[in-house]
């Protein structure tokens, strides 16, 4: 799935990417705001987009204009769950030991949701990533400090698969966005 992702034209990953934001977009309205006890989300994680996958960026500058906040993970060390730091378009970046670009600053923040990238995601919204447990590990954590977290996928419709054999570790995400809409996992 990595490499099919990877061989895609960048015209190809924009024209998604545009679809699959629009989607999202209009999920930051009432109904998105359902899936929390307060009926509001404070702080959207998502992740800086790499090796083609889809750019939401846009879609989070847009929930920072409605009052929104923004954070993305931080490695702190393998086999430890990632932390957060706050994001804005003028939030200076370094790239991390992956080079993905980082907050170099900032105080930690917790997530009210996670639109965490796929490279696969079964119908029952399991999901594989790139094999390091990162995510897994801090939803595990949030879990144990009582802060519940919603858990969106963002992915290509080509990426969901029938099943990815889930282990007693994995976590199913809440829903998934595509460029063809927002799909709620039971």
């Amino acid at each position: 799935m990595i490499a099919r992702r990877e061989a895609l034209a960048p015209t190809d990953v924009g024209q998604r990417s545009a679809a699959l934001r629009a989607h999202l977009t209009a999920r930051f309205s009432a109904d998105f705001f359902a899936f929390f006890p307060d009926g509001r989300a404070k702080t959207i994680g998502f992740c800086w987009p790499v090796q083609n996958e889809p750019d939401i960026r846009p879609a989070i500058r847009t929930w920072l204009a409605q009052g929104g906040h923004a954070c993305l993970p931080v490695v702190v060390a393998p086999g430890e769950p990632l932390a957060f730091r706050p994001w804005t378009p003028d939030t200076r970046l370094v790239p991390d030991r992956y080079g993905i670009p980082t907050p170099c600053e900032g105080e930690l923040v917790l997530p009210d949701v996670l639109l965490i990238p796929v490279n696969a995601v079964d119908g029952a919204g399991f999901r594989l990533g790139y094999g390091g447990g990162f995510f897994d590990r801090t939803l595990a954590r949030l879990a144990a400090i009582g802060h519940p977290v919603v858990t969106l996928g963002v992915g290509f419709d080509f990426q969901r698969v029938d099943t990815i054999h889930p282990e007693p570790h994995d976590a199913p995400l809440m829903g998934l966005v595509t460029e063809s809409g927002f799909v709620e996992f039971d």
